[in-house]
């Protein structure tokens, strides 16, 4: 609460009969602590005063008549500079399970460019497009920094479990370029494109869509959670 210690009682002395004669209050919007409201106001000798009872009840404070003065009791307002405003806001509860903020950006960034790296090359695999191991490269390091970059945002114990698990789906996409990319020059990869679902259909490729899928929806929970598929 501020307290303010009014030693005058010039708005008294307005209410006297020296100041009826003299003085007409008008009603007029006043502004308390950033809260509205109506009260008389009256203009002497280019002085404003207000009725502290009305002054006090926009504020939603309180004023006693005491012997030696007025006491005015206003609450801090919105933009006010006490304790209790400038006091730091409560820390988030957050569960043990409960991924940080940071891992949940960075961790999406990073399955976004496994799933580039993957759906790119089974597009090129399928459309017998000519795949060199340095156009796989390019996409393996973007999602091995966009990996890297996850682990450094990692702060607590559920990032932690959810980078390993994202880092098993990260070696599962490696794992199965290698193989693409091996049977690619061995020029053994003709089933895949005379059958458009050959590929899709591949033990690897679903274990691949099926832990992308998991961790899609384990990110944007902001939740940690388990599951086979990324084991």
């Amino acid at each position: 609460m501020k307290t303010v210690a009014v030693f005058t009682l010039l708005w008294m002395l307005v209410l006297s009969g020296l100041s009826l004669g003299q003085v007409q209050p008008k009603s007029q919007n006043l502004i308390v602590n950033g809260r509205s409201g109506q009260a008389p106001v009256a203009q002497i000798s280019g002085h404003a005063f207000v009725d502290l009872s009305a002054l006090t009840q926009i504020g939603q404070g309180s004023v006693q008549f005491q012997p030696n003065g007025i006491v005015v009791n206003l609450p801090a307002g919105p933009s006010g500079s006490s304790a209790a405003s400038t006091a730091p806001p409560a820390p988030e509860t957050r569960s043990q399970s409960s991924l940080s903020r940071e891992f949940m950006k960075s961790g999406i960034e990073s399955l976004a460019r496994m799933r580039e790296w993957a759906t790119t090359l089974a597009s090129a695999i399928q459309g017998g497009y000519n795949v060199t191991d340095s156009w796989v490269a390019d996409y393996r390091d973007q999602a091995a920094n966009s990996l890297s970059s996850a682990s450094a945002s990692a702060s607590t114990d559920a990032d932690h479990q959810a980078l390993q698990l994202l880092t098993n789906g990260f070696n599962e996409v490696r794992d199965w370029s290698d193989k693409l990319l091996e049977a690619k020059k061995r020029m053994d990869v003709g089933k895949y494109a005379t059958s458009p679902g050959a590929l899709r259909e591949d033990p690897a490729s679903q274990k691949i869509i099926k832990c992308g899928h998991f961790l899609a929806a384990m990110l944007g929970s902001g939740e940690f959670q388990d599951d086979g598929s990324c084991r």
